[in-house]
């Protein structure tokens, strides 16, 4: 794991929860993408309800058999990380949102227990 502070940036990948790339969930493929290319952190919401570029309400109602609920994929890192992943980003998408927001990390380091072992046997 690397150290990050100070300025970097959120980028966030709005999808559906239909969505799908190389035979899995498109959030999944992109996590996998993001964890390989070694950026510091991300994770993956589900929203309840939302809409996208072509205005058709999506929400989890009893009734509805085909649910395709709004997913957004963040990461923070340091600007050079997220910029050199935003082509792989790009490639994957066949629609969707993707946002790039200004963060000031102050802290970024794992919890104690992940810390401990890393440091090895204690004297």
């Amino acid at each position: 794991m690397r150290d990050i502070e100070g300025e970097g940036l959120a980028l966030r990948i709005y999808i559906g929860e239909r969505d799908r790339h190389g035979g899995q969930p498109l959030w999944q493929a992109l996590l996998t993408l993001l964890r390989q290319r070694g950026l510091a952190g991300c994770s993956v919401f589900r929203g309840l309800a939302g809409f996208g570029a072509n205005a058709v309400v999506h929400t989890e109602q009893v009734l509805r058999l085909s649910i395709d609920l709004p997913i957004i994929i963040e990461c923070v890192d340091s600007r050079e990380h997220i910029e050199a992943v935003l082509p792989a980003v790009d490639a994957m998408l066949d629609g969707g949102l993707v946002t790039l927001v200004p963060v000031r990390v102050i802290t970024h380091r794992p919890h104690d227990a992940a810390r401990a072992a890393s440091a090895g046997p204690q004297e």
